[in-house]
């Protein structure tokens, strides 16, 4: 058995002792769905070859700096740091073949420097006013504000959605937020964890999620790791 999950929740899916809590995540989530990309502050540039990389908003060394001082501090960045991305570009599947033919593309915003413990007291506030100060500058780059090209469901209602950490860790299982499963380390062998990384305490229940030792989910690497360990078996 291959399990995606992280490793806290196969401890509770098998009702053994969870592993030691890693630290917090720390990122904002926003889905949006736009009926148009939106026009940007600098005309010359199209919007299509904007979005179509990682679009850095507020991600300056500086402003890095001065949204960690704050966070560490207790605050909620006044300038949160975030980057888009727009999937729909590349992949047009993404969406359904009236709403691609029609334009409409998906954004996906990650912010930065939001630790869950800020989130404790009042998650819903905390949301609100953080989704708020990231769209601001996000439309200090716009010629119009995001919210005005948002597409609209069936009751009317704008099409985004904004996660927190503690989102994250109630919807998705994620152990207090963090996207990785559970701390980073260096890929280093280390003693019981097996060639692969991805071994658990049972010889058929392998991790191919960001929680295996060689982990990180984005690099791929605990799902080949995980293949290479069944191959070997």
């Amino acid at each position: 058995m291959l399990v995606g999950a992280a490793p806290r929740e196969l401890a509770r899916l098998l009702g053994e002792e969870p592993p030691a809590p890693p630290a917090e995540g720390a990122q904002l989530k926003v889905n949006m769905l736009l009926r148009r990309l939106p026009a940007l502050r600098d005309r010359e540039v199209d919007p299509r070859e904007a979005f179509s990389g990682t679009f850095h908003i507020a991600e300056g060394y500086g402003a890095l700096e001065e949204a960690y001082r704050q966070a560490a501090a207790g605050e909620l960045p006044h300038r949160p740091p975030s980057e888009i991305y727009c999937h729909s570009l590349t992949d047009p599947s993404i969406l359904g073949p009236e709403l691609a033919r029609e334009g409409y593309q998906t954004l996906t915003l990650f912010g930065l420097h939001t630790p869950a413990r800020l989130f404790t007291e009042d998650n819903d506030a905390a949301r609100t006013a953080l989704l708020r100060a990231t769209l601001a500058e996000l439309d200090a780059h716009l010629a119009e504000p995001i919210t005005d090209c948002l597409a609209r469901d069936a009751d009317g209602r704008p099409c985004i959605e904004a996660k927190t950490p503690l989102d994250l860790d109630a919807d998705l299982r994620l152990p207090g937020g963090n996207i990785f499963h559970r701390d980073l380390a260096f890929p280093y062998a280390q003693e019981g964890t097996g060639r692969w990384g991805v071994e658990t305490r049972h010889a058929n229940v392998l991790l191919c999620g960001a929680g295996a030792v060689r982990g990180g989910g984005v690099s791929g690497v605990p799902g080949h790791n995980a293949a290479m360990a069944v191959l070997e078996k």
